[in-house]
């Protein structure tokens, strides 16, 4: 029951993240189809001036003007909003309704120019129907039912009228429509599964790589950085308060008598001892520090921006903590941590380590328990 609910919680946020890269390609896709549909019914009206009514054509033209520019405006919007908030339930049911608007003002306006008495005009009318429709499966592929729906809107007001004239040609020309229709609605569907699949699995390789990436970098037994990516991190803010001239501080922590915990209680509550360590260490530090298991029971942190005095007083704070700390049946944990600051003669990371490493040795010396500052 527990193990299925990070799967699940897994394939929810994979789903949502799906949804907005369907999202991205439809606004990025269909910028060009919307100015294209609006350019094609011109080009019709233009081709068929003579054949058409100029007061329909008029209305016609005037209202995908404004659908024209309202799909436009929304468009700027969309990319000029944060990231963040270009998400499917902020933008889906916008670019619906502006679709289903455009695209059932080009179907019945294209029906309102269609002479009924010039077959030659009807066959041009529905030869720009059907491009519309070819485009519509280029632009709004990653969602198969808006692809449908506005095909639909285009297509159906003139194919149904076609289908009740008394003209053999007409009827044929209804037909033929019909027919396409129906090898794009199948295309669609395999086409917008494809791409659903292709995001759906792109998104599953990048999420198996962040967990692997993560495991590589990651103690397993207490969830801090291990050794390798702590000292990753830490040459690199080393180099960044060097360059900037920041304080930094560095903590040394071992765990007094740990190989007497582990010989006497065994290595199950030595385990549970250094999780516990590692619990103490996440939730004591800032997120700009740098903190990890370096091996057994020594374990290491870098303070930015610190000085000596308040590494110190963090770290006689990390010290009561972990005397606080109860772990059955061991009695009165405690640790020793030496601590060490940047100066002119730390030439590079390691430099500061050693440092604090002698200052951890000399709390040891002095009888455990305690902090010391290198000199």
């Amino acid at each position: 029951m527990d193990s299925g609910a990070p799967r699940q919680d897994q394939d929810f946020s994979i789903a949502g993240q799906v949804r907005t890269d369907q999202l991205h390609q439809l606004f990025r896709q269909s910028v060009s189809a919307v100015l294209g549909s609006y350019l094609a019914a011109v080009m019709l009206s233009w081709l068929c001036w003579e054949r058409l009514d100029p007061d329909v054509v008029v209305t016609w033209i005037g209202l995908l003007t404004a659908s024209t520019l309202l799909r436009v405006s929304m468009f700027v919007a969309y990319f000029r909003s944060p990231e963040a908030e270009r998400t499917p339930h902020r933008w889906e049911w916008r670019y619906w309704a502006t679709l289903a608007l455009s695209a059932a003002i080009w179907g019945v306006g294209a029906l309102a120019v269609m002479p009924p008495d010039d077959l030659l005009a009807q066959a041009l009318v529905m030869l720009f129907t059907v491009g519309m429709s070819v485009s519509a499966v280029s632009c709004y592929s990653a969602y198969r039912h808006m692809t449908l729906v506005s095909i639909a809107l285009v297509l159906l007001p003139c194919t149904t009228w076609l289908l009740f004239q008394h003209s053999v040609i007409q009827v044929g020309m209804a037909l033929a429509v019909l027919v396409f229709a129906s090898f794009v609605n199948r295309a669609t569907r395999k086409l917008s599964d494809a791409l659903e699949q292709a995001y759906r699995l792109t998104r599953e390789m990048e999420h198996a790589h962040r967990l692997s990436t993560h495991a590589a970098q990651t103690d397993e037994l207490t969830g801090l950085k291990n050794r390798r990516a702590f000292f990753e991190q830490a040459q690199q803010l080393f180099h960044d308060c060097k360059r900037n001239q920041v304080p930094l501080c560095a903590l040394m922590l071992d765990m007094d008598h740990f190989k007497h915990i582990n010989d006497t209680y065994g290595h199950q509550v030595g385990d549970e001892v250094l999780r516990q360590i590692g619990g103490v260490i996440s939730t004591s530090f800032r997120k700009a520090d740098v903190f990890g298991r370096l091996g057994g029971e020594e374990f290491a942190v870098l303070l930015p921006d610190t000085s000596i005095e308040v590494a110190l007083a963090i770290a006689e704070q990390l010290i009561q903590t972990i005397a606080g700390l109860r772990t059955e049946p061991v009695q009165n944990l405690t640790a020793s941590l030496g601590v060490a600051a940047t100066d002119i003669r730390d030439r590079d990371l390691y430099n500061l380590m050693n440092n604090a490493d002698k200052a951890l040795y000399q709390a040891k010396a002095l009888g455990r328990n305690q902090v010391a500052v290198a000199v």
